[in-house]
This record gives structure tokens, sequence and C-alpha cells, in this order.
């Protein structure tokens, strides 16, 4: 019985060499590949230091903090640019810096609102973060139907602009 109940816990059984979000039908490397730890922790040192400027800015006017109310400041700083900037460019500043992306996973476009209030409220509860499943998916990546990507802009050259025939514009 222990068997069959941990291989119902597991999933559906894959090769254990299988690259995160192969399954999602994302790539194994490169852009558009699910991103690892290193990655993400990065962009949220970056996010966690814009988050407490912005917490900071208030002082500049004034304004004095007592070191709770400062915590909880920079805590509604960080959710705040991690669900506007997620809604409305599908990164937010770290994430740009480092070269990620949150994608959904049905059509690997931007979130939109709905679904990045629902990945910002559970990552606020902080424990879902950390609980991942084998395509580096936490809890709130999950339930909003999202995944974290190395940014398939980034690096790729733009076409240049042409008129409609075939000729570049000037």
């Amino acid at each position: 019985m222990g068997r069959a109940l941990g291989n119902w816990l597991e999933g559906p059984q894959l090769p254990r060499d299988t690259p995160p979000g192969v399954r999602l039908g994302l790539p194994a490397d490169g852009p558009g590949a699910v991103v690892g730890v290193g990655h993400r922790l990065a962009a949220f040192a970056v996010d966690a230091v814009i988050a407490n400027l912005l917490a900071g800015v208030p002082v500049l006017f004034g304004l004095r903090y007592s070191v709770d109310a400062r915590g909880l400041a920079v805590y509604l700083a960080f959710l705040l640019e991690e669900l506007v900037l997620i809604a409305v460019n599908g990164q937010t500043i770290g994430m740009r810096m480092v070269g990620i992306r949150v994608i959904r996973v049905s059509d690997h476009r931007r979130a939109g609102w709905f679904w990045s209030a629902v990945r910002t409220v559970l990552l606020g509860l902080a424990i879902p973060a950390f609980i991942w499943d084998r395509d580096l998916r936490g809890t709130h990546d999950r339930a909003a139907g999202t995944v974290v990507v190395r940014d398939p802009g980034r690096g790729l050259a733009r076409p240049s602009p042409t008129r409609g025939d075939g000729q570049p514009s000037r």
C-alpha cells in the first residue's frame, strides 16, 4: 500500500531525468524554459531592495514609521510591485534584470490582472512559494496557471519595420 500511495502522491510517472517544464510543453533549455531557484532568488533580492526603497519614500516627506510599520510598508510595497508589474508586463524589475518572466501555461501569454492577483495573494502567504512540483512551479503558480521561464524575448533581434511592400521604412 505504501508504494501505491507514494505513486498517487507523485502524480504521473515520468522518467526522473525529464527536465522541468517539458511536460508543460516548454523547451528543456534556452528561451522559454523553466528557470531554477538561483534566478528567482536574484530577482527576489532586487525586488526586495526596490520595495524597501519605495517604502522609504514617505520618509523623505517627513512621515516617520515605527519599526513594525516600516516592515509592513516594505511587505505591502513588494506585493503591490509584484501585482502591478506581473499583470502589466509579465515581469518585475528584478525579473527583467535577470531575464525571467511569468507566463500562463495554457497560451504562454501574460497572466492578466485576475490571475496575477491570485498569484500575489498566495505569494504573500509565503508558504506556497516554498512548495514546488517537478516543474519548479510553486503553489502560487499552480493556482494561477502560470510558470516562471527564461524571457523568450530577451536577446532576440527584432525585425526592422517594413512598409506594406516589404521594403524597409525610413
